[in-house]
This record gives C-alpha cells, sequence and structure tokens, in this order.
C-alpha cells in the first residue's frame, strides 16, 4: 500500500498506534504494562486494535507478568514502559527471562535528544546501553520501518533461536508523528525452525551399544507435548534418566529409570559416573542445575542443543550435536528397536530416590509433608509458578508433575518477587485452567502490590504463601559459615487482613486437610485467594 492510499482509506496513524496494530496481526492478545506521559502514544492503538492491556501496578510486575505469560503459552509475552525508571523497573525480569530462556519483547519510549540536552524528565546517560545487559539485544528504532522490522526480527528469533528477551525503544516525537501500516506479516517468519542432526544411525548403534546409558533431559525439551517422545527416546535406549528442575514432569512419577528432579543431589555425581555413556539434551547444566562446578562422568559425554554457546562450555563434551532437542530424539527414535530392556537396576534407583527425597527433607524440615498433601490433590492440568523461597526448592525435588512445562520458577537470576505477577500472566494465558503462586513471606512483599491486578481482573488464584516469618535460607545458611545469624527477622504484616484489604480472599488452614480444602475452593473462587502456611501445619 503506498502512503498517499493509506491516507486516503485512514490507515495511516501516528506510529505509537501502528504498533499495536502490527502486533495484533502478529497474533499477540494481552499486552502488561503502565501507561505514562512519555508512552501515551503508545496507548492510542491497544484497544482499537482489539488487544487486552493488563496494567501492571510496577513496571516489575509487568515484566514479569509477560514472562509468566510467555511461559503459560510457549510463545512470547510482551509489555509497554516508559523511559528511564520505568524501563529500569523491567530489567530485573528482563534479566530472569534471558536467564531462562524466556522470550519477552519490551517495548520502551525514550528521549529525542539526550547529548544536547540535560535535566529532561526520565533522563538517562544510555538508556538502550542499560537494557542491552539484560537482554538479547536492545535497539532503538528511529524509523517506521525501523520499528517494524525490529519488532519482526524478535518475533523471528523468537520462534527459530533460543528464547531470550529484546528490547525496542522509539523516540517520544517519533511515537506520536503519523506512520504508515506495518507490512503484512510473512507466515514463515512465525514458524520454529527445527534444526535436525541428520542421519542418527551410527549413533544410535553407539548408545545401543553401551552398558549404561544416562540421559539428562533439561528446559529445552521440557514442554507439554514433549513428555511421550523423551519417554520412548529412553526405554528404548534401555537408559536411565534425570531431569532438570526445568525438565520436571517429562518422566513418569513412578518410572522405574527416572532419578526425577534429583540431578542437584550431591550422590547424582556417583550415578553420573558410573554411566559409560552419558546424554545432556537442552540443558545449561548451569550452577542452579548441579549445585557443583563438576558434572562428574567418566564415560562419554554428549551434549545436545540449539544454542552453540552450550555446546563449548567448561563441561567439554566429546560428541556435540548442533540441534533441536525434540527434532533430535524424534530422528534417533527412527533408528531403534521398538523395545530394549533396561539396562539399570530399578531397585538401586527406587532407593537412591528415597534418601534423596529424605536428605531433601531433613534440610527443610516439615516441607515435604505439605508438598505431598497439596500434590495429591492439585488438578493435573495445573501450573505452578514459585518464587525464591525454602518451600519452592524442596517442591521443585520432591513434587512429581504429571506434566511438563507446568512448573516455572525464577533460576539462574534467581529474583524474588517472581511468583505473583508471573502466575498472573499464567492465569491471563490460560484463563478457564488452573494456576497456582507459591511465595514466601519475605519475596512475596516484593510484588504484593500485583494483588490489586489480580483482584482487578478477577482471577481465581491461589497464593500458597509460605510463612517461617524469617528469611530461614539465609539464617541457615549463616549458621552454616558460623556467622551469627544478623538480618534474617523482619516484621511481617497480617498477610490474610492484607490479602482482605486488597480486595481478595483469604485462608489461614490449621491442618493439612484444611489446606488441600482451601486450596480446591480457591480453584473455584471469583478472585484471588491468598492461603497462608506455617511450619506448625506439619505439627497438627
Amino acid at each position: 500500500m503506498t502512503s498517499t492510499t493509506a491516507e486516503q482509506d485512514g490507515s495511516v496513524r501516528p506510529l505509537g498506534a501502528q504498533i499495536s496494530h502490527m502486533l495484533k496481526q502478529r497474533g499477540v492478545d494481552t499486552i502488561f504494562g503502565i501507561p505514562g506521559v512519555h508512552n501515551v502514544e503508545m496507548y492510542r492503538g491497544i484497544e482499537e486494535a482489539g488487544i487486552q492491556h493488563v496494567l501492571a501496578r510496577h513496571e516489575q510486575g509487568a515484566g514479569f507478568m509477560a514472562d509468566g505469560y510467555a511461559r503459560a503459552t510457549g510463545g512470547f509475552g510482551v509489555c509497554y514502559v516508559i523511559t528511564g525508571p520505568g524501563l529500569l523497573n523491567t530489567l530485573t525480569p528482563l534479566g530472569q527471562a534471558y536467564s531462562d530462556s524466556v522470550a519477552v519483547l519490551a517495548i520502551s519510549s525514550c528521549l529525542d535528544e539526550t547529548a544536547a540536552r540535560r535535566g529532561q524528565l526520565h533522563q538517562m546517560l544510555d538508556q538502550e546501553a542499560a537494557a542491552d545487559t539484560v537482554c538479547d539485544w536492545s535497539h532503538e528504532a528511529k524509523s517506521p520501518e525501523a520499528a517494524y522490522t525490529l519488532v519482526d526480527r524478535a518475533l523471528t528469533e523468537f520462534a527459530a533461536q533460543r528464547k531470550r528477551p529484546k528490547h525496542m525503544q522509539v523516540p517520544i516525537a517519533r511515537l506520536g508523528a503519523m506512520a504508515p501500516p506495518a507490512p503484512v506479516a510473512v507466515g514463515a517468519k512465525q514458524t520454529a525452525g527445527r534444526r535436525t542432526s541428520g542421519d542418527l544411525s551410527g549413533f544410535a548403534a553407539t548408545v545401543l551399544a553401551a552398558q549404561k546409558p544416562l540421559f539428562i533431559f533439561g528446559g529445552g525439551v521440557g514442554q507439554h507435548g514433549n513428555e511421550e517422545t523423551v519417554r520412548a527416546a529412553m526405554h528404548r535406549c534401555g537408559a536411565a534418566a534425570f531431569t532438570t528442575y526445568a525438565g520436571g514432569g517429562l518422566l513418569e512419577a513412578d518410572d522405574p529409570m527416572s532419578f526425577g528432579c534429583y540431578l542437584g543431589r550431591p550422590e547424582s555425581e556417583r550415578f553420573i559416573a558410573e554411566s559409560d555413556l552419558v546424554i545432556a539434551i537442552g540443558t545449561e547444566l548451569s550452577e542452579c542445575d548441579l549445585w557443583r562446578n563438576e558434572l562428574g562422568h567418566t564415560g562419554t559425554f554428549v551434549r545436545v542443543d540449539i544454542d552453540p554457546e552450550v555446546l563449548s562450555d567448561e563441561h567439554r563434551a566429546d560428541i556435540v550435536f548442533h540441534a533441536d532437542g525434540i527434532a533430535f530424539l524424534e530422528e534417533l527414535l527412527s533408528h531403534l528397536p521398538e523395545d530394549t530392556s533396561a539396562k539399570w537396576d530399578a531397585d538401586q534407583i527406587s532407593a537412591a530416590k528415597a534418601r534423596f527425597k529424605a536428605e531433601t527433607d531433613a534440610e527443610r524440615p516439615g516441607i515435604v509433608e505439605i508438598c505431598d498433601a497439596l500434590a495429591s490433590v492439585m488438578p493435573e492440568d495445573a501450573m505452578v509458578y514459585s518464587d525464591m523461597t525454602q518451600f519452592a526448592y524442596v517442591a521443585k525435588e520432591v513434587w512429581n508433575m504429571p506434566r511438563a512445562g507446568h512448573w516455572h520458577h525464577p533460576s539462574g537470576f534467581g529474583t524474588l518477587g517472581y511468583a505473583l505477577p508471573a502466575s498472573i500472566g499464567g492465569a491471563v494465558a490460560r484463563a478457564g485452567l488452573p494456576t497456582v503462586c507459591i511465595a514466601g513471606d519475605y519475596g512475596f512483599q516484593y510484588t504484593i502490590q500485583e494483588f490489586g491486578t489480580a483482584v482487578e481482573l478477577g482471577l481465581p488464584l491461589p497464593i500458597l504463601l509460605w510463612d517461617n516469618g524469617k528469611l530461614k535460607e539465609i539464617e541457615d545458611s549463616m549458621v552454616a559459615s558460623q556467622i551469627a545469624p544478623n538480618a534474617v527477622i523482619a516484621q511481617n504484616p497480617d498477610f490474610c487482613k492484607l490479602a482482605e484489604a486488597y480486595g481478595a480472599h483469604a485462608k489461614a488452614p490449621k491442618t493439612l486437610q484444611e489446606l488441600q480444602a482451601a486450596l480446591l475452593e480457591a480453584f473455584k473462587a471469583d478472585r484471588p485467594t491468598l492461603i497462608h502456611m506455617t511450619p506448625a501445619l506439619t505439627a497438627k
């Protein structure tokens, strides 16, 4: 369409409005954000384009909501923020999205001129560079054509590469200037590229010849829908397997060849050393996966990953495949027999898992029993968002999720305050499906103001709040380091009254049975429900 034709049919709009229309055409139905004097033009076209806008109470919340939305959908999330402090407030969630390979597109306004002017509202030395420290890239669009190109570049890379957050900023005056519509979307740009490894017949023979093959499955394959492929490959190789926390749910809880999510247990190193062939697929094997510096392998080590950086990291694999994990497994399956006898001792694995669970319980007493009670009544399709709290550290190991890609935790970057806003984003994406928030008493207060958003949206969101009255993990760390505990106790509010002040429901169960009933009731509520949990629950 020429500019003259666009002017005649009324499709010429301010660029801020055109960006919203473009996003709608590309499939965006929800934007999270906060309007301000510097980005009002970005809000001109949201309703006209037919996009839902979710008003966060803080830009950090908006970023986490976009992250939670992206994880729930398997796609990407979008947030709109203002210049300066608005963008800076969003950098923490963008850093978390980078760490966890989550696709978030943050679009902000920026000042028109900074080199020759000082003292402007929200002025920074280099806003674009600030975002570049936590994003895959951060660029300024100085023209409509550049803005449209950057949006399409972001969406194309979300689909074809390892998912990382992107930031685009547009000068305030340019957002308000008239612009032609964005070009029509090219369908191929929305199709994920699935790199395969070619003929794997030779590698399949290597796997079948192994005496004790062992898989490690990570978040790169840990999406719902991949379970069948992962399980089939494991069984038809006669292998055992660990999953990382992000890969939880890929393996059945009662699978005799599954070590579960206990990769971070020290003893896992012994079993890895026993294997003559270790195959890690879709995992960084980061510090937060292993909690040690070495994986522990002594046999042949194989890495499969879509990110070439992972294939050349400190773990130094013997064989590498630059490939999409599921595409790799599907190709491998075509060269495997229909049935291969298990090559590991099921009793040995079962005994190891029992020890791992007991160790977890001993380290942080009382939480395992609560996890077991909740897991026994949790709907199979529930999606959980957890925060940095001892309750989640235990639950990630012992809670056998029935589906992959249904437990989301701020790994790596490790940001407190993640769970509540992220679960709101997930609940918006999963309307009608159960979504759960798990938070600790201290971290919850980082983003507690997002209660207002959850109530405003009428989300039936259970918020399981673990309240031990202190920063217990830090206290334990100090004691272990022979440091007298200091600055680990803070005055907490009455959380139930605070929830009710926001207009939410609140429950304070006294027994595990009451806890289970409160959870099930919360899924049917007309608004969020705070469920206050304390260590006294297991003393009843």
